[in-house]
């Protein structure tokens, strides 16, 4: 063997193993509503987190927790981040979904939306919503539960109450023309809007479904998780590696997150972060489940575990 041939051979040699490890990874794609509860997901992309579990994940940013539920419904997704409620209402419509891994928290100390009036209203309690028109992003959604919730805790009928829905981005606005009363909002528009100085606070509608609770979630279909243990195994320790480390280092993720939500760095490191749950518990799923059959957005509650990958119960 000459030695040209001879490094040749050592070369190949060498290159196989990486060859063969990038061969072994799987390949699965994922879609999120690109807000700060899928930071874990974004950086386990970033730094390399999933394929070291044996993952190649494609990520996708989605407009709305319905069409990312859909996209799982439908096969072209894996797994998908979406809001608890939107969840909740395809089960209860009997989607074949499941909860396989967990998602943002809900703390008031954290607490990143909020329902606004105009600076001038004079709407300080429940009872002042009584009979008034109230900007929601979409009709039955965590802004309209816990509006709700917060209303009846306060003095006022929330049945009452007229919900339309409005754009966050158009909240503002609509409130400074008088178009509506009250409206709810997220940041960045939230810190936007109460720095003009023309609107106000009115409440934190989060707080009154529960002190903390599970806001939005990881799902796959039943037959994907029972068919896929180990791939779903794989993404939940990929997550909550990524999760733990997440949330003790969320300035690090400033310029990754504003890059995948093209919300400015600045405006970014400035807003209430959002931890992540590490596991997922009943306990933070039930009061939603709750909160949201008491106002109809599901027919009836049921048992949290129901929702849950039966790898998990």
């Amino acid at each position: 063997m000459t030695r040209r041939s001879a490094l040749a051979l050592g070369a190949a040699a060498l290159a196989a193993p990486a060859f063969a490890s990038a061969q072994a990874l799987e390949t699965v794609h994922i879609a999120g509503v690109p807000e700060d509860s899928i930071t874990p997901a974004v950086w386990a992309v970033e730094k390399g987190i999933f394929r070291r579990h044996g993952l190649d994940v494609q990520l996708e940013a989605q407009h709305s927790g319905a069409a990312v539920t859909a996209g799982v419904a439908g096969g072209s997704y894996q797994f998908g981040k979406s809001s608890m409620i939107s969840m909740l209402v395809a089960f209860a419509h009997s989607a074949p979904i499941v909860i396989v891994a967990p998602g943002g928290l809900y703390e008031p100390s954290d607490a990143n939306e909020a329902v606004i009036v105009r600076a001038d209203s004079p709407i300080r309690t429940g009872a002042d919503l009584n009979g008034k028109i109230v900007a929601v992003s979409a009709i039955n959604d965590l802004y309209t539960i816990g509006t709700r919730a917060w209303a009846d805790a306060h003095g006022g009928d929330s049945s009452t109450i007229k919900f339309v829905e409005l754009p966050i981005s158009a909240v503002a606005a609509a409130l400074d023309a008088g178009r509506i009363d009250a409206g709810g909002t997220i940041d960045p528009d939230l810190q936007e809007a109460v720095a003009t100085g023309k609107v106000r606070v009115l409440c934190d509608p989060n707080g009154a479904i529960a002190p903390r609770f599970m806001y939005t979630g990881w799902m796959s279909t039943l037959d994907f998780a029972r068919a896929n243990r180990a791939t779903c195994d794989k993404f939940r320790a990929a997550l909550q590696e990524s999760a733990r480390y997440v949330n003790g280092h969320m300035p690090e993720t400033v310029d990754v997150m504003s890059k995948f939500t093209s919300i400015p760095a600045s405006v970014f490191a400035s807003m209430p972060r959002v931890q992540s749950a590490l596991t997922v518990d009943v306990k933070l799923l039930q009061p939603l489940i709750d909160t949201c059959a008491k106002y109809k957005a599901i027919p009836n509650s049921f048992d949290a575990r129901d929702l849950i990958d039966p790898a998990l119960r």
